[in-house]
């Protein structure tokens, strides 16, 4: 199948799947228990103020009519107010997912080019004290309970010694201060980020050490390393520039997926760190039943996971001569 057939093929499911997550998540939090107007209501609101509340929300309209505004301001780029906040959805949303994927997208790569890096000599030594350690270590990190490695760091980093924050992003005294810079306030937030980041780091790039020290193994199999080790050209040379590259092919995928699903935030690691992001707001509009945001934020996270996958099929028919669809 031709590449532009297949990518065509992908779009029209890609449409079909996202149209039904769109109505699965509008069921779900309509049908899941609670009411978003108890969590607004003041006990000294009069019930005709309540009512009013519910009328101006759109839930007193049967359930197929809430379906279609639902479908018509989901087309028209319109995701209402937030129940909790007032603001609009849109508004909210793209203030906080600048956190996350600074956070996020700066801890995967990290975390992918030091697991390639470390994958790919654990693979050349196999057998050897330097791979054990190598992989004994990347199967703790990425078995550890992500709280409890979150808890752990800010235990000894944040709380006993004090060299880093305990929660947040910024510290009001840095970006109050008129007088302070760019430089001085990227700084702030890089200070912030070095536990959240160091906790993320070490969580996932024990996946791609692993991984990579896998298809390396496979890939030194291949008949093109025996030629070229026959022609008498040096380790070093076979093992990064003519191994490494085929063998990090399945790297690619991963890191791919995980940029999509580091788009949601990231929930348990944004709440430990109290860390602004998508993920954080995710968790706190579905305890308050706050409908618009919560499935503005899913909506948001399906959408890029689908797409993404698609751009990973694509880019490894490019990266791979081999591979025709």
């Amino acid at each position: 199948m031709e590449l532009r057939k297949y990518i065509t093929k992908r779009i029209i499911q890609i449409i079909i799947i996202f149209f039904v997550i769109l109505t699965v998540l509008f069921l779900l939090f309509r049908l899941a228990p609670g009411d978003p107007v108890s969590m607004m209501v003041d006990p000294d609101m009069t019930q005709e103020d309540a009512e009013m509340l519910i009328v101006q929300l759109g839930l007193e309209q049967p359930l197929g009519m809430q379906y279609l505004i639902y479908l018509k301001n989901f087309f028209t780029g319109h995701f209402g107010f937030s129940f909790h906040y007032g603001d609009p959805v849109v508004d909210i949303i793209w203030d906080r997912l600048p956190n996350t994927v600074l956070l996020f997208t700066t801890s995967i790569i990290l975390s992918a080019l030091v697991g390639v890096f470390l994958g790919k000599i654990a693979s050349w030594h196999k057998g050897k004290k330097v791979d054990s350690i190598m992989t004994i270590g990347a199967l703790v990190t990425h078995t550890v309970f992500l709280p409890w490695l979150a808890l752990i760091l800010i235990w000894i980093f944040a709380y006993k010694f004090g060299w880093f924050p305990i929660n947040g992003m910024i510290s009001e005294e840095v970006w109050l201060d008129p007088e302070a810079g760019f430089i001085s306030r990227a700084l702030d937030v890089m200070y912030h980020m070095v536990l959240p980041l160091s906790t993320l780091f070490l969580i996932h790039f024990g996946a791609y050490l692993l991984i990579m020290r896998s298809s390396m193994l496979e890939t030194l199999k291949e008949d093109y390393i025996l030629t070229a080790r026959a022609k008498g050209l040096e380790e070093k040379v076979i093992r990064d520039h003519h191994a490494a590259p085929n063998a990090a092919l399945p790297v690619v995928t991963s890191v791919g997926l995980s940029l999509a699903f580091s788009i949601n935030g990231g929930a348990l690691t944004e709440t430990v760190f109290t860390w602004p992001g998508i993920g954080r707001e995710l968790v706190s509009s579905v305890s308050q039943n706050d409908y618009p945001l919560a499935q503005a934020c899913f909506l948001m996270i399906a959408g890029v996971v689908l797409i993404s996958n698609l751009v990973v099929d694509v880019l490894y028919a490019y990266l791979d001569p081999r591979i025709r669809y």
